[in-house]
């Protein structure tokens, strides 16, 4: 289980650990050069969080633009009348 306690400007997260997993964490803090083993989890963690984030944001955003894209493909508005000119101009030029 966790506990969050929230302090000032700072909050205290707990967890529980098999002594297996707790070893190879703190070896892997030393062997990182974490000044401690609570430097490297948080480190560790709020990267991961950060790129996760980041994956979703990108995944939404893409998700968004495709939405754009489609839409502006199905319900296209007529040529305007600069657009009907450009393209008769186009077609007096275009290599055959």
């Amino acid at each position: 289980m966790e506990a969050i306690i929230e302090h000032e400007t700072k909050t205290r997260f707990d967890a529980r650990l098999s002594k297996e997993k707790k070893l190879i964490i703190e070896k892997a803090a030393i062997l990182g050069g974490y000044r401690s083993l609570s430097d490297f989890v948080v480190s560790t963690v709020y990267e991961r969080a950060q790129m996760i984030l980041q994956q979703s944001e990108t995944i939404l955003a893409s998700q968004k633009d495709s939405e754009i894209f489609f839409n502006a493909l199905v319900n296209s508005p007529e040529p305007n009348d600069a657009l009907i000119s450009a393209t008769i101009q186009y077609k007096k030029i275009e290599p055959k």
